[in-house]
């Protein structure tokens, strides 16, 4: 079992895939990441939003826990992620994380999200998302074991 991300765009800009290369090398299951990236769409706020959502809900299986990040979504302090990713191992829950496009997701996908998740109040380009994620999951397995990289 992986933690499968999903997100809208193109593929990582160098020092993405770098800073995300660093932290899944030191993520051990059922921590590891796996990304799969969906064509984003030029269409229209509304048609894009709706043709890169239903290009998300193809990936998600029946059995996924689908933590959906919106700014508008819950924060979560490190250890409360830590405890909600343990949790969903310990009941052998898949986890799909959605980072949706430039206009976000529409209302049948927000719909199917178990989680939403909020990184903070503000936005952040979605490459940067990327990379943050990949640091928090792997925060998350370092706090679950009890290793001293997070400070309280």
């Amino acid at each position: 079992m992986s933690i499968r991300i999903i997100t809208v765009g193109k593929r990582h800009e160098s020092w993405v895939a770098d800073g995300i290369d660093r932290f899944s090398e030191r993520l051990k299951k059922p921590y590891d990441l796996a990304f799969k990236l969906v064509p984003h769409t030029t269409a229209g706020e509304q048609r894009s939003r709706d043709e890169e959502s239903a290009a998300i809900m193809k990936q998600l299986r029946p059995t996924d826990h689908v933590m959906l990040l919106d700014e508008r979504g819950k924060n979560f302090s490190s250890p409360q992620l830590a405890g909600q990713l343990q949790q969903l191992f310990d009941t052998s829950h898949s986890v799909a994380l959605v980072i949706g496009g430039a206009y976000g997701v529409n209302d049948q996908l927000r719909a199917r999200a178990d989680t939403v998740w909020s990184l903070s109040n503000l936005v952040f380009p979605h490459q940067l998302v990327r990379l943050m994620v990949a640091e928090q999951i792997y925060r998350a397995q370092e706090i679950s074991a009890g290793r001293p990289y997070h400070h309280q």
